[in-house]
């Protein structure tokens, strides 16, 4: 089983930057895809990002593309979300999660973690 824990999250103000991280247990961690969900007040869970195994492949929402950058590092089992050009409406509770295959599809990932908030406010 994978266990994945985020961390990074805080209150930032609009324009600013952040980077998540999402810190992995597991030997088979290099066989998964990575994503990233979020969730924002009374919303449902929406697509952010996802990174293929190897890291050749990524795919971006359409509301963070060419601010956010997803990225990972096999050997230390973590995947990163980096956010530039912060905006309110990416205020959520931001969550990582691993796939047996490349999907930005919530029901095909297997394992979660359990969040960290991000909030952006003037």
């Amino acid at each position: 089983q994978v266990r994945l824990v985020e961390s990074g999250g805080g209150l930032v103000q609009p324009g600013a930057s952040l980077k998540l991280s999402c810190a992995a247990s597991g030997r088979t961690f290099s066989s998964y895809a990575m994503g990233w969900f979020r969730q924002a007040p009374g919303k449902d869970r929406t697509f952010v990002a996802v990174i293929s195994r190897g890291s050749w492949t990524t795919k971006y929402a359409d509301s963070v593309k060419g601010r956010f950058t997803i990225s990972r590092d096999n050997a230390k089992n973590t995947v990163y979300l980096e956010m530039n050009s912060l905006k309110s409406d990416d205020t959520a509770v931001y969550y990582c999660a691993a796939s047996e295959r490349y999907s930005y599809q919530s029901e095909t990932y297997n394992y979660w973690g359990q969040g960290t908030q991000v909030t952006v406010a003037s």
